[in-house]
């Protein structure tokens, strides 16, 4: 399914979002804040436009996602690029400094064996930040929000996507996901400590942040 939507995939984003990802993409840097000198996994991270923005900080960042073709559509990224499977990370024990997850939790078939392995990956005193849909706080607000994802989000989506079917998919995976205070106590079962939450848009979208 993300391979069909790789071509697309993120400029469909923009207009999907009302060009909000873009500051949800700084946002998500700057509550890693990833360092100089240190390494850091981008995971789930589609065509590689969220690692480019994590190395503008001068960390030594890697996409990695379970679509090629994902990764083929940001081929000409300048960050390195692996395949991989959030369940079954290729990498060894304690390789990262921090990890980060953009809109990709809810797409792993188990996302708390997910966390544990990104987890397994991260070093001890290692950072973790998930950026995610999430429920908005205001009860009026969510009503509306739903309605948006429920019935324009596909509408559009059969504007500008290569592959429209898959953003039913994308509503109905919003619609079912954790609330904030879920998905933190899910983080904090999975290897991960002081795990805290921030709103972004009214709570659309949620920044977890969490320490190995």
């Amino acid at each position: 399914m993300f391979d069909g939507v790789a071509r697309r995939y993120d400029i469909t984003n923009t207009v999907l979002s009302f060009g909000q990802d873009r500051s949800w993409r700084k946002l998500t840097r700057e509550a890693l804040n990833p360092k100089p000198g240190e390494k850091v996994l981008d995971l789930a991270a589609g065509t590689g436009v969220s690692t480019v923005e994590l190395a503008r900080s001068g960390a030594w960042c890697v996409a990695t996602d379970f679509s090629k073709g994902m990764l083929q559509a940001g081929s000409e990224r300048p960050v390195p690029m692996v395949a991989g499977d959030a369940m079954h990370l290729p990498y060894a024990d304690a390789s990262f400094d921090a990890a980060t997850i953009s809109f990709g939790l809810r797409n792993v078939s188990d996302f708390r064996a997910g966390l544990a392995e990104i987890a397994r990956v991260t070093k001890p005193g290692g950072r973790l930040v998930v950026c995610e849909f999430s429920t908005p706080v205001f009860a009026p607000f969510r009503t509306v929000y739903m309605e948006y994802l429920m019935k324009m989000l596909p509408a559009v989506a059969r504007a500008v996507s290569s592959n429209p079917d898959a953003y039913v998919y994308l509503a109905e995976s919003i619609r079912a996901w954790p609330t904030q205070e879920q998905l933190a106590a899910t983080i904090a079962e999975s290897g991960w400590s002081s795990v805290q939450w921030r709103n972004l848009t009214g709570g659309i979208v949620a920044l977890h942040r969490a320490v190995r």
